[in-house]
């Protein structure tokens, strides 16, 4: 079984433009209040088997490891916290009459003993986390597409 925590925006700019956000993952910590730090802890592009040590507001460090990378629509990667895996999604895709909008869907799911649980005490504040994530890709893609270079 899997409890699914979503969150799903249309953000005014180019899948390209939202794509380059999402996989600059060290540069997240200036787009969210849900994040205070992202080191990768490895080189190059990233790609599956790319791993980052996130450090979250009142949270241990994890270590998150990418598990599939589809530019630039598909990026995952999962951390295992105790007996529960969590696999953080990002699917984005063309969006609008021109294509020139892009649906971001951020996702988490949990699997795992006891991943019921976890879901029961931490699910609302996972999802004001991750609904905090989209707006500020949102915000920071919209900037970027108002004011190119």
């Amino acid at each position: 079984m899997t409890t699914e925590i979503t969150s799903e925006l249309v953000i005014e700019a180019g899948v390209d433009e939202v794509w380059a956000l999402t996989t600059d993952i060290e540069r997240w910590p200036e787009l969210t209040p849900t994040m205070t730090s992202v080191e990768r802890l490895d080189e190059g592009p990233l790609r599956v088997g790319s791993s980052a040590r996130v450090v979250q507001p009142r949270q241990r460090p994890t270590v998150w490891t990418v598990t599939r990378i589809e530019a630039p629509h598909v990026f995952e990667w999962q951390a295992r916290v105790g007996t529960v895996t969590m696999t953080g999604v990002h699917h984005l895709r063309a969006d609008g009459p021109d294509g020139g909008a892009c649906r971001n869907t951020l996702r988490v799911d949990l699997t795992g003993f006891g991943h019921g649980l976890v879901a029961r005490l931490l699910g609302r504040t996972m999802r004001t986390a991750i609904d905090t994530e989209n707006q500020g890709f949102k915000r920071a893609a919209e900037q970027a597409h108002r004011s190119p270079g």
